[in-house]
């Protein structure tokens, strides 16, 4: 029994370790900016002790309010079956809106929303994370600042290189290089804030009321700034599948948020002693012996900030593949062990070149820091939207209850949000623009998924009609002949026989042995256990529909669904086994005549066939060899 609690809490110290390294990469590098960024020119606030005392103590209770209750506490309860993040949020609040089309399709808009500010934050957060690193190097020589850009991109290309090798290898050095990262931002705050212990009564909330009060509209645009310091708090719900609600938990209360408001604090008692220091008061607050030590270590925590929001948009990705909000595409899986350590190619290339881009256009963290608080106060205003609709379902609160609690939470999401605005013309408009861009290919692949379906149905025939037409006894039999061995058709409804059916039995006029109809049905929970995956009914005649249910942190595969039929004595010979997909050209409408909202109209249909054309074969995605795959294609008119 002893042995089993050490191995048990050896296990959680591990979780927890992991959970550093991966889960507060983010927030953990905020230091590096957001105190400087409060005191900018563009701000127009003073040095002087009030500021500093005031400044602090809105930092404090914004990580205390936004970070520790909302979600640490509050919102990670929203749990879809141990999965966070804004897709899997999105998936819950479906759950209960299935009856309801309109209100499902209101709850995909936000999630897609959600996604495409996320989207967003993940092009900034590794441009803005290792620009603020590097610039140490200012601090060190005047003659290094014209190295500072190209480091900064040299690291990134780097870091995007070795996205194909996957995190295993180095992911065990994480979580300790973080617990070293954070143990140095404790122990420089304790130095400087032993030099000015005083300090430390800035987290009174008399001082951040009184600055409110002195500063009028110019402290409301500080808190455009002040968001800086909980970037990375979506990570704290999106990674909590990975480890956990516990040890995410754990490792902030215990470690993180101390480390962070020592760091704030120290840096508030440098800039009262020495003013002058507020150019960057983080490096400043090493002595100089130990400022390329500090650019180094600096440097790697970014880069593992960097790696935890790349591998999040990966992991995002995946997600509205499987919920149907994107284009199939190439996924792969970078080790054997972790299922969630996947790679994708497209991304990857697309994500790199985009920071790049913006690493050249914006030049310097100050510069980009306006940009940053668009994406993460949008993300966190969809966030409690989400939670709160699904929580009040799951905890079934009253009315009231859940009013409450919602104009708290989503009144501070929306001071942040609206003190961010004000910011669109020094870089927020990146983040809106890269935002309206992901939302608008989401929503076209959705809306045209949605009407590619409605006329498939269409064209589908009742699976009784269809028997009694092909029955040896009918008189009607037009001697549609059998042949040996067993096709399966894909077929994207559950009622009624596919198109692809319908015109193989058209233009060859056979049909197999055995005829198996396979749908794949995503569900709105994570993982499908194997027990509950496949469902098998027969139809007669030797047709049966197989329906497969994946979870939509899942890829389907296809070997897996077709040996989980053998409890239902439904084997499959390879080399007896023939796939038939249906592959769809469209053709746009000359003149819409669908009335539908879904409908879609000149260039976005357009957009949604490029789409559906550059998307990855079902035959690749579901990794089906292609020698035994035919496809059928047929013509549909938008």
């Amino acid at each position: 029994m002893h042995t089993e609690q050490t191995h048990s809490k050896q296990y959680f110290l591990k979780l927890t370790i992991g959970a550093l390294g991966v889960v507060y990469g983010d927030i953990g590098t905020s230091p590096l900016y957001a105190l400087k960024e409060c005191f900018s020119a563009t701000n127009g606030i003073s040095v002087t002790p009030d500021n500093v005392f005031g400044i602090l103590s809105l930092i404090f209770w914004s990580l205390m309010l936004v970070v520790s209750l909302k979600y640490v506490t509050f919102i990670m309860r929203a749990d879809n079956n141990g999965e966070g993040g804004i897709l899997a949020l999105t998936a819950l609040t479906l759950h209960s809106r299935k009856k309801d089309p309109r209100k499902a399709w209101t709850m995909i808009i936000l999630g897609m929303i959600g996604a495409s500010l996320f989207y967003g934050d993940g092009i900034i957060t590794p441009a803005i994370s290792v620009l603020s690193a590097v610039e140490g190097l200012e601090i060190a020589s005047d003659a290094l600042k014209s190295y500072v850009v190209p480091v900064t991109i040299a690291v990134l290309i780097v870091l995007f290189a070795f996205q194909r090798l996957g995190t295993a290898s180095v992911g065990a050095f994480f979580g300790p290089i973080m617990c070293v990262w954070f143990s140095v931002l404790a122990l420089l705050g304790v130095i400087s804030i032993a030099q000015h212990p005083s300090i430390l009564l800035a987290f009174l909330p008399f001082y951040a009321i009184e600055f409110v009060v002195n500063n009028g509209m110019q402290a409301f645009f500080i808190l455009g700034s002040v968001v800086l310091v909980m970037t990375g708090a979506e990570a704290l719900y999106a990674d909590m599948g990975h480890f956990g609600k516990k040890p995410i938990q754990k490792a902030w209360f215990y470690f993180v948020c101390p480390a962070l408001l020592l760091n704030y604090f120290g840096q508030g008692a440098l800039l009262i002693t020495n003013p002058q220091s507020v150019v960057n008061p983080f490096y400043l607050l090493a002595p100089s012996w130990a400022t390329y030590p500090l650019v180094a270590l600096a440097t790697l925590a970014t880069v593992i900030a960097s790696q935890a929001v790349i591998s999040g948009v990966f992991s995002l990705t995946r997600q509205a593949i499987q919920l149907d909000i994107c284009p199939r595409m190439e996924i792969a899986h970078t080790s054997e062990a972790e299922v969630g350590q996947i790679y994708v190619p497209r991304i990857n290339s697309l994500l790199l070149i985009a920071i790049i881009i913006l690493v050249l256009g914006f030049e310097s963290s100050s510069n980009l820091a306006a940009a940053y608080g668009i994406a993460v106060t949008g993300t966190m205003v969809i966030t409690t939207l989400l939670a709160f609709i699904a929580l009040r379902k799951m905890w079934h609160w009253k009315p009231w209850l859940s009013m409450t609690a919602i104009i708290v939470f989503l009144g501070i999401d929306l001071l942040f949000f609206t003190a961010n605005i004000v910011k669109i013309p020094q870089g927020g408009w990146f983040p809106i623009i890269v935002s309206i861009a992901i939302f608008g290919l989401m929503f076209t692949w959705k809306q045209g998924r949605a009407l590619l379906a409605e006329r498939l149905k269409a064209e589908t025939l009742p699976i009784k009609d269809f028997l009694s037409m092909i029955d040896p006894q009918n008189p009607y039999d037009s001697g549609v002949l059998r042949v040996q061995g067993t096709a399966i058709f894909m077929a994207s409804h559950q009622l009624g026989i596919p198109p692809a059916l319908l015109h193989n039995l058209k233009h060859n006029k056979v049909i197999h042995e055995r005829v198996v109809l396979l749908t794949l049905v995503v569900e709105d929970i994570p993982y499908i256990k194997d027990s509950e995956r496949v469902r098998v009914q027969a139809l007669g005649q030797n047709f049966y529909r197989v329906v497969a249910q994946c979870g939509f942190k899942e890829i389907p595969n296809m070997q897996h669904i077709l040996d989980l039929c053998q409890p239902y004595c439904l084997s499959f010979e390879e080399l007896d086994t023939t796939f038939f997909l249906g592959r769809e050209t469209l053709i746009p409408a000359q003149k819409t005549t669908n009335s539908s909202w879904i409908a879609l109209t000149g260039w976005r249909q357009r957009l949604f066939i490029r789409m559906l054309r550059n998307s990855r074969s079902a035959t690749d995605f579901f990794k089906i060899p292609s020698n035994r795959v035919i496809e059928i294609g047929t013509q549909i008119q938008l």
